[in-house]
This record gives C-alpha cells, sequence and structure tokens, in this order.
C-alpha cells in the first residue's frame, strides 16, 4: 500500500515525526504534498523512466518527493549531503535526473553544482530560494492534490558508498503497475514478517535518510501506516529521549549506535524508560559480540540483526536468542540462498570461508553504466548469483558468519586476517572511543596488521596506551593477528551511516609513508 491509502482512513495520523522539533505531518499532509509534486513533476515534462535526485538533510519533506516518485514511474536517487560538490554533481549526473531538488540549509553544495547539471531542468529548492532555483513549496503549492490518473510504481536508484573509487548506482528494472496494484509486496512484507511491524509500529529512524536502509525501512513502515520518527542527527541521549516520549516500538541502528549507547552514563542509560520496544534491529556493519551480548542484557531478547545491501541481492535474518546460540551469526537466508565460493566459483563445504553470493530467482540489479562492475558483481557460472564483496562461511545449521570484505583481508606471510574480528576486540577497551585495522605493506610478510586508534575522552594519546592495547589483544587473539602498529588520530573517518572509510585512510598512511 502507500500513503494515499492511510490518508483516506486515518487522514490525521501522523505519518512523520521529527524528532528535534516534534513538529508532525499528518499522512493527509503527506499524501497531498507527494500529489502535488507528482502533478508538477508530470506538468514540467517528466515520465516514467526519468530521475529526481534529492539532495536534502533529514526534512520533513524528504518523504513527500520519495512518494512523489513512487506514484509517478520516477527512479529517486538521494545523495548523500556530506560529499563535496564534485561528488554530488557526479551523482547527480551520471543517474540522468531530470529534476534536482535540495534545501536552503544545503545551498552551497546546491549552488556550486546548478551549473555543471545539464539535464536538470527542474530546479527546487525548499525553505527559501537562490538564484536558479525555483521556490519549492510555491511550485508545489499550485498544483490540485489529486491523484495523477496513472500512477505507474516507480523505485530508488541509490548509490553504493564509493570509499573505494566513484560510487555506482544501482538500478533495477521498473515494473509498470500500479502504485495500487493489490499484488504488490514492498519492504513492509519484511518488516511485518521479521520485525512484527504493523500500522500500529512507531519506528525511530535515527540515520541519514539518504541511506538506503534508512529510507526503504522508512517507507516501509508508510507502507503499512505507522509512525515514523526522523532523527535530524543521531545523539545517544536524544535517542533514549526519543524512545520515552513517542513510545517508539521499533528502530534500526548501527553497532557505532550502539557503542554510544551503552557508553552513556550507566544511571542515564538505565534510567530511561524503553518498555516501548519491541525491536531493536542492527545491521550495515559488523557488531561487536561484547556489544551484542550487552544491548542483550540491558533489552533482553529484542535486539535481532539482518545482513543485505542496498544491491537487493539476498538478506540474512537472526533473533537475539538464535545470536545466544551461534554467536558472530548474521542469521539464516530469508530472501535467496546461500552459496560460499572459493577464488574459482567453486561451492565451498561447510565452515570453509569464501566469497558470500545469494542466489535468487528474480532477476539481479545492474550498476549504472557500469558493466564491468556488474559483471564482477555475479559468480562465473551463474548469473543469479551475486555477491556484495564480503566473505564468511556457513555452519552445519545454515548460519551465514562474515569474516570481512574481500578488499579489506591482510595476507600476511601467506595466512589470511579479518581486521572486523581484531576491531570488535579492540572497540571494547576503555581507552578506545573508535578503531580501524588494516594490512600495510611488510618487505618480508607481504602485509602487517595496522591499528589506528581514536582514544576515549580523557585518554591521552600515548606510547603505554598503544602497548597496553597490544597486550590486551595478545591475550585473547592468536600472535599473528595482533596489530604489529598502533597509532593515534583524532577521529576515525566515518560516513554518517557508520560505514568505515577504510580504504581513505590506508591511502593517506601511503602517502605519508607509512
Amino acid at each position: 500500500m502507500h500513503p494515499g491509502v492511510f490518508s483516506a482512513i486515518t487522514p490525521d495520523k501522523p505519518a512523520v515525526i521529527m524528532g528535534s522539533t516534534g513538529e508532525r505531518v499528518s499522512y493527509r499532509e503527506l499524501d497531498d504534498g507527494a500529489n502535488r509534486l507528482a502533478r508538477l513533476l508530470h506538468d514540467r515534462g517528466l515520465r516514467p523512466g526519468d530521475g529526481i535526485a534529492l539532495l536534502a538533510e533529514n526534512h520533513r519533506r524528504y518523504f513527500e518527493v520519495y512518494w512523489a516518485a513512487i506514484r509517478s514511474g520516477l527512479y529517486l536517487t538521494a545523495v548523500n549531503r556530506h560529499l563535496s560538490s564534485e561528488e554530488a554533481a557526479f551523482m547527480v549526473n551520471d543517474s540522468g535526473s531530470t529534476a534536482f531538488i535540495s534545501t536552503k540549509q544545503l545551498a552551497p553544495t546546491a549552488l556550486q553544482i546548478a551549473g555543471v547539471l545539464p539535464r536538470a531542468r527542474v530546479r527546487l529548492m525548499m525553505d527559501g530560494t537562490e538564484e536558479g532555483f525555483d521556490s519549492y513549496e510555491a511550485a508545489v503549492s499550485a498544483q490540485p492534490a489529486t491523484p495523477l490518473a496513472k500512477r505507474p510504481r516507480g523505485d530508488v536508484m541509490l548509490y553504493s558508498a564509493g570509499t573505494t573509487g566513484r560510487p555506482k548506482g544501482i538500478q533495477r528494472p521498473l515494473t509498470g503497475t500500479d502504485i495500487d496494484d493489490p499484488g504488490f509486496v514492498g519492504i513492509s512484507g519484511a518488516e511485518r514478517g521479521l520485525f512484527g511491524m504493523s500500522e500500529t509500529s512507531v519506528y525511530l529512524c535515527p540515520a541519514p535518510l539518504y541511506h538506503s536502509a534508512a529510507l526503504q525501512w522508512s517507507a516501509g513502515l508508510h507502507e503499512m501506516g505507522g509512525t515514523l520518527i526522523i532523527m535530524e542527527k543521531f545523539d545517544p541521549a536524544q535517542f533514549l529521549a526519543l524512545v520515552e516520549r513517542e513510545r517508539v516500538t521499533h528502530t534500526q541502528v548501527v553497532p557505532t549506535m550502539l557503542v554510544r549507547l551503552l557508553k552513556l552514563p550507566e544511571a542515564q542509560r538505565l534510567a530511561a524508560d524503553v518498555s516501548s520496544l519491541e525491536c531493536v534491529i542492527h545491521a550495515a556493519a559488523p557488531c561487536p559480540p561484547d556489544v551484542k551480548r550487552r544491548m542483550i542484557d540491558w533489552l533482553g531478547p529484542i535486539v535481532s540483526e539482518f545482513y543485505g545491501g542496498t544491491e537487493g541481492v539476498g538478506l540474512t535474518f537472526l533473533t537475539a536468542t538464535e545470536w545466544l546460540s551461534h554467536q558472530g551469526s548474521v542469521g539464516r537466508a530469508m530472501l535467496g540462498i546461500l552459496r560460499i565460493c572459493d577464488d574459482d566459483g567453486n561451492v565451498l563445504p561447510t565452515g570453509e570461508i569464501g566469497t558470500v553470493y545469494f542466489e535468487r530467482d528474480a532477476p539481479p540489479f545492474e550498476y549504472h553504466s557500469d558493466a564491468e562492475k556488474t559483471r564482477e558483481s555475479r559468480h562465473p557460472g551463474h548469473d543469479r548469483w551475486a555477491t556484495l564483496g564480503d566473505i564468511g562461511y556457513l555452519d552445519e545449521d545454515g548460519y551465514l558468519y562474515l569474516t570481512d570484505r574481500r578488499a579489506y583481508t591482510i595476507i600476511s606471510g601467506g595466512v589470511n586476517i579479518y581486521p572486523a574480528e581484531i576491531e570488535s576486540l579492540l572497540i571494547m577497551h576503555p581507552a578506545v572511543s573508535d578503531v580501524v585495522v588494516f594490512g600495510l605493506p611488510h618487505e618480508e610478510m607481504g602485509e602487517y596488521v595496522h591499528a589506528v586508534v581514536q582514544v576515549a575522552e580523557g585518554v591521552a594519546e600515548s606510547a603505554e596506551v598503544a602497548d597496553e592495547l597490544r597486550a590486551y589483544a595478545r591475550a585473547r587473539l592468536a600472535g599473528y593477528k595482533v596489530p604489529r602498529v598502533v597509532t593515534f588520530r583524532s577521529e576515525i573517518p566515518r560516513l554518517p551511516t557508520g560505514k568505515l572509510l577504510k580504504s581513505q585512510l590506508r591511502d593517506e598512511l601511503l602517502r605519508a609513508g607509512a
């Protein structure tokens, strides 16, 4: 379903609540705004298959734009608001978007890229205007709120994070089906089936909406008529306050958010009323086992996780109860069939580490305008087996364990070392606020293990702390996994989604002669 259904049934129910201000957008307001924008874009010549690029902070109108695209047969490209103007312009142009929407808050970036967007003939700005942009509010309000006569379902065309090289657009073919087609089951199908969400759910989104999971799981809530709480920026204390104030039932987080919640003063954390929570879902990055265990101890067996990606190749799922008996796993396949393969594409037996593929019946995604990258994501012998580039293994019960990204595996003296295991250990040391581990060149061993640490507040960077961390690792890991070198950095570079910019940091050290 979609907001238009609930605009008729529960018109005054909040569809969106902004975390900082408490501003509420009803289902009627959301539906009317989406219809008006859809009509405006149609009047200005956009047709099914065309694209809209949205560069915005977590904004009250974000889903107005989303649902306008989905009910017009258009592709929506949500642009990372933290990109440089050059990076953002590349994404808008590469997507082929003919409409570009931004906000007054992001006007400096929007203005810099506006002059190099030859295809974007429609340019709108929210909350004010700048030269070259029409007022979003004025243009949209001039349109009627009645739906378009034909409403083919659109889709998102989101981009990979681009931590190595240019980001790549992930595009799926449009089906041409109407938005009211009763046979369509969107992301809400997984939300209902796996996480028990429904029209009564209150879903807290603490992540940036340009991120695939944040955007699509929030939209999935609108497919079932629930209420969405949007945090403008994650803050652990505000997160707990919103859970208590709005009686949040479901939320999706990344492991770095869990770490920040656990590092709040215990009295403050335990004083928060979190009794309304029914499911806390985490994904997007490996979760250190100690962090997961402490979250379950605090909240009870409601901490679930899934593994998947923007590409939609497949999905695994794991409940808290399952994790307690399969610690370290990311679950069993709920969408697709898992295959673990060696470098030649041969399927490996249980327990052996290799590339993780999902076998699907559905036509796989394509990387927009990049046939080579698309080819690299496919199994060499099976077109409908696709991978996200992760490596791992299956146990005898069919549970998947990820060891790391293939690109990040350290090969030292011919032995494979997986940085995620070392990072998961070091992050729990009280002197560590954040950490990243990777391999750097070594004349004899090929690579050595290098750790970069952001120390916790009140801890001074020193050789003594580095030695303490190496000793901590040595007592818990095999000797060859212990970082040979520990260096410090004031802040570990991460995307707001929690994704480490590992390649960027490694390249910086290599250029510096590390």
